[in-house]
């Protein structure tokens, strides 16, 4: 019965099926802890706020907890998940593979390189203005070296005003061993606690989300998160390739740098106060592709929602399943996308293209 459904009413019902999902889980979401807010508290609360009377009741250290704590990490969730997943749609778009990863432009190795970098050589220095860094030093430094990182692959990548995807992907498949290996030589340097931290951090986690962090990272991941989809028009013409997208009017190198400026920003900005969290960029754009098809229009905005609903219930997961102690979220989204990639490695063995 599904089948006969036209794929256009489907895509709707999948989108809505979504989005009405994601905000059950946000509902949900900031209710689960140690101190428990049931369903009609985090309402009441939600609408107190917006003041409006509900007459429900609830003790102000529930309100507290919920706007303070549980709901900033709850909002850097869905924003961090919708902006991996979206950059990795447009990623799998532009290179015309569904096994394409915002990874392989280098900005997750660029990022952890410079993390590296700040947490072993930077920390250890005495500089006035590093003081002055503190707790910003780490998010900054992710993002520098992520878009640092980005700008240097498109630039290998690009000669005579033409950007080749191949070389591209290639570049970033040296920029990722150059980092890695300057990552390991940090890693060598580094003692017991800087080791700590940065394996944790290359694990990824939420723990330390804030309401500054999410001020921050807000502009960046929304520009993201709400510009990407109008490249749609252009990313559909790409799956024809690029001559032919071409002769439909698409200006196509133009398309080219702005979705991978938009892509580095996104990534940059979500790895810096996430840590490295992986397999969402992957996993989320070809599950809705098998859903609604590949009709960017349906698929970007779908892979924000799903995004942040996926990277939701993993930070759900993380925080209830060894309780009080909290698994890294890296660990749980891992563990969903590499059985996922393998099984997409499995199926598309034997296929040549773009599906």
């Amino acid at each position: 019965m599904w089948k006969s459904v036209p794929r256009f009413r489907q895509s709707i019902l999948v989108l809505g099926g979504l989005f009405l999902t994601l905000i059950w889980l946000i509902i949900l979401s900031v209710g689960i802890g140690a101190v428990p807010i049931s369903p009609s508290q985090v309402i009441s609360i939600f609408l107190n706020q917006a003041g409006i009377e509900t007459g429900l009741g609830y003790e102000s250290v529930q309100e507290s907890i919920l706007l303070n704590i549980r709901l900033p990490r709850v909002l850097l969730a869905v924003l961090v998940g919708a902006a991996l997943a979206i950059s990795g749609a447009a990623m799998q778009g532009l290179f015309r593979n569904p096994l394409a990863d915002p990874g392989l432009i280098g900005v997750s190795s660029g990022a952890a390189l410079a993390t590296a970098i700040a947490m072993v050589v930077l920390s250890s220095l005495a500089w006035p203005f590093l003081d002055l860094l503190g707790e910003a030093l780490i998010p900054l430094a992710a993002f520098a070296g992520g878009t640092s990182a980005t700008i240097l692959v498109y630039r290998l990548s690009t000669s005579r005003g033409r950007t080749n995807v191949a070389t591209m992907l290639l570049a970033g498949i040296a920029i990722n061993a150059m980092a890695g290996a300057l990552i390991g030589f940090m890693i060598f340097l580094a003692d017991d606690d800087q080791l700590r931290d940065l394996t944790f951090w290359t694990l990824g986690s939420l723990g330390g989300a804030m309401w500054k962090s999410v001020w921050i990272v807000l502009p960046i991941l929304m520009a993201a998160i709400l510009f990407l989809p109008r490249l749609s028009k252009g990313l559909n013409a790409i799956l024809l390739g690029e001559a032919e997208a071409r002769h439909l009017g698409v200006r196509v190198q133009r398309l080219k740098k702005v979705i991978i400026i938009f892509v580095g920003l996104a990534v940059g900005a979500a790895v810096s106060v996430s840590g490295m969290i992986g397999f969402v960029g992957l996993v989320v754009p070809h599950i809705l592709r098998l859903w609604i098809g590949p009709d960017h229009r349906f698929l970007m905005p779908g892979s924000a929602i799903l995004g942040g609903l996926l990277l939701l219930a993993s930070d759900l997961a993380a925080r209830t399943m060894v309780a009080p102690a909290e698994l890294p979220i890296g660990v749980i989204t891992a563990s969903i996308g590499a059985p996922f990639f393998l099984w997409l490695l499995l199926r598309n063995r034997e296929l040549r293209g773009y599906l």
